[in-house]
């Protein structure tokens, strides 16, 4: 995403946020964060996924909401807790979102033959220490 295809606005409210940097997570994940520019108690992250690849699997260790939302393309999202997983499917006829609570662990992957994009909200803004990534 060049900087003319940066997010202004998010949401269906049309929040305003700002676009803060584009941070390369691992080969085929990039994530831009941006904060809420009149709400300073949240942050934005805008992922996406190469088709084929995966985030890290990570586990969730801190903060009061991590909401986790389908944007584009096709893929999966897998939550685990306490040994147990859930693989939620997502498409354009299927959208959604998910909240990810502290002790689960969390990945989305993308479909083979497409890019997958996705949000994460983080409240509070995301800090380091707040995710763990396993394996």
């Amino acid at each position: 995403m060049n900087d003319s295809e940066k997010l202004s606005n998010f949401g269906d409210q049309e929040t305003p946020v700002c676009f803060i940097e584009t941070v390369t997570v691992k080969e085929g994940v990039e994530c831009d964060i941006y904060s809420f520019e009149n709400d300073g108690s949240k942050d934005l992250a805008i992922v996406r996924v190469a088709a084929g690849a995966k985030t890290p699997l990570q586990q969730v260790l801190s903060g009061v909401t991590t909401t986790e939302g389908f944007l584009s393309g096709e893929g999966t999202l897998t939550v685990q807790s306490n040994g147990e997983a859930t693989t939620l499917s997502f498409n354009e006829e299927s959208p959604g979102e998910v909240l990810v609570e502290v002790g689960q662990t969390m990945q989305w992957e993308a479909d083979p033959n497409s890019e997958l994009v996705f949000y994460e909200v983080c409240v509070p803004p995301y800090e380091e220490g707040r995710f763990e990534n396993l394996g």
